[in-house]
Formats: structure tokens, C-alpha cells, sequence
């Protein structure tokens, strides 16, 4: 691994970490302290890595894509929504807040790349500037693409739930019905590469945060 290599690979950790942060402060302010009195609302990475889904797999995807692409998460924050005042909504903004956290995190690395760019007259003379603007680059995409790919509507993705919480309360409990097989959904996808078209999604849309 290179500098910017471990760079990323340790802001893509705190990316996964804040998001799930996120569900855990916004179902803690939902009425739902689980996350609290597990320890989980918390940036000290040991309670949210999960050696697989943190470090294996993204460390494996890194490398066989020869860094070209990067996935993976954290431990999920325990939620309980029957502490919540109401379970369906508070449920539906719980796993809102994930994907959000997560397009505020690319816009404050566009902005910082667009400062940099700012402070250096847009030129590049030095390597640290030059290392600086691609881990801002790496940071903004991988965020946006992690909003995305969570955003897919298969429970138990955070688009699933949200689906869930906007259906009538009929649908809404047969659509829930499919989370058992919702991790073999997202395998197909992601099998049949059809995630590459949230991969060029992200790009775009990272594109015009960087030159906006």
C-alpha cells in the first residue's frame, strides 16, 4: 500500500464509522438510548470494527481492483424501535441519517479540495498539495458511493427501511418480509456488476462537487 493508499483506507474506516453514528444519535433522539448504553455513540474505532466487513474485505477489494474501488462497514448500531414514539418514522429517519452523514461528509471534502485548489492559485507545484487533493478526491467518492449503494431499496439496506417506513402499514409488512433474502439480492448486484452504475453515479456527482 502507498501513503495515499493507507490514507484513504483509514478515512474510509472513519467514514463507515460516522455512519453509523449517525443511526445511533438519530435513534437515541428518536427516544431509543440502545446505541448510548452500548458505548456506540462513539468516533474510537474499537467498538464499531468488525474484522471482516472493516478491514478484510475492504483491504481485499482494494487490491483486487488494484485501487481502483473500495467497500465495505462497520459494525451495525443497535436499534430498537419499539423505544422510539414512533416506530415507523423514527425507524425511516434512523436509516436516513447513514447515507446523509455520509453525502455531508464528500461535500466537506469537495469543499476542502476546492480550498486547496483556492489557496494554490490551481496549480499544482508540490507533492504534499498534489497527495492532498487525490485523498480529497478518494474521500468524496467513496462517501458518495456508500450513500448511494445503502440506498438501494432491499432491507436490510438503510433504502429498504425507508421504503418500508413510506409504504402503507399492509405493504409496508410484506415488503419487510423480503429482508431475509435481501443480502442475496445485493450479492446478485453487486455479482452482475450492476453497482457499477452507482460507481459512475458517484463520479459524476462527485465531478461537479469538485467543480462547483
Amino acid at each position: 500500500m502507498t501513503f495515499i493508499d493507507v490514507v484513504v483506507f483509514v478515512l474510509f474506516i472513519f467514514s463507515v464509522i460516522v455512519h453509523e453514528v449517525a443511526h445511533g444519535w438519530v435513534a437515541y433522539r428518536m427516544g431509543d438510548p440502545t446505541a448510548k448504553e452500548m458505548g456506540r455513540l462513539t468516533l474510537n474505532p474499537v467498538p464499531h470494527i468488525d474484522l471482516f466487513m472493516t478491514i478484510l474485505l475492504p483491504v481485499a477489494l482494494h487490491f483486487l481492483s488494484n485501487g481502483a474501488f473500495m467497500f465495505g462497514g462497520a459494525k451495525p448500531v443497535p436499534v430498537d424501535p419499539r423505544r422510539f414514539r414512533n416506530p415507523r418514522r423514527g425507524l425511516m429517519l434512523v436509516s436516513l441519517a447513514g447515507p446523509a452523514s455520509n453525502v455531508l461528509l464528500a461535500v466537506v471534502a469537495a469543499a476542502v479540495f476546492r480550498g486547496i485548489l483556492a489557496g494554490t492559485g490551481a496549480t499544482v507545484e508540490s507533492l504534499a498539495v498534489a497527495q492532498a487533493l487525490t485523498v480529497c478526491m478518494h474521500l468524496c467518492f467513496l462517501n458518495l458511493f456508500l450513500a448511494l449503494f445503502n440506498l438501494i431499496p432491499v432491507p436490510p439496506l438503510d433504502g429498504g427501511r425507508v421504503v418500508t417506513g413510506l409504504l402503507p402499514y399492509e405493504l409496508a409488512c410484506q415488503y419487510a418480509r423480503i429482508e431475509p433474502y435481501g443480502l442475496m439480492v445485493v450479492l446478485a448486484l453487486v455479482y452482475t456488476n450492476a453497482t457499477e452504475y452507482l460507481a459512475i453515479a458517484a463520479d459524476f456527482a462527485m465531478r461537479v462537487m469538485l467543480s462547483a
